[in-house]
């Protein structure tokens, strides 16, 4: 019997671990690299919810993006957001780390996951922004 529970017990972790992580997307119905960022997360497992916005502005408000860490698109995953172009490995440190309300690429740079453009990659940082407010990087991408 004690046999049968672990193995039901080992089962139910795989099962729990091989669901895909839901992640709600908000982004304007005419943006393109939204979309392709969509497509990088989806590649990487997420499950996401596309919600088009007429007003992104009151989005990131009300979600407490920074107007300094601004983008095009955000998303929001364990009541955290996740701002512009930031990679689905760096979704997955956000979620690690509860010190951070959030994750940001500021900007849109080239070569970051939904801006590729051939062979170029400029460079970026994935910055996370703390409760009381201070930004610390999360990751470093070089110029390639």
């Amino acid at each position: 019997m004690r046999r049968f529970l672990l193995l039901a017990a080992l089962l139910a972790g795989s099962a729990q671990a091989a669901e895909p992580l839901t992640i709600d997307v908000h982004r304007d119905a005419n943006c393109s690299c939204c979309k392709d960022w969509i497509k990088h997360l989806q590649a990487n497992g997420f499950q996401v919810n596309d919600h088009v916005e007429n007003d992104m502005s009151a989005v990131k408000t009300r979600l407490g993006v920074p107007h300094s860490m601004g983008s095009c698109h955000t998303g929001v995953i364990d009541g955290k957001f996740v701002e512009g172009h930031v990679p689905a490995s760096d979704v997955l440190k956000l979620r690690e780390r509860s010190d951070l309300v959030g994750a940001a690429t500021p900007g849109m740079p080239i070569g970051s996951p939904g801006m590729e453009m051939g062979d170029r990659h400029d460079a970026y940082q994935v910055l996370g922004l703390t409760k009381d407010g201070k930004a610390v990087v999360l990751a470093d991408y070089p110029q390639r």
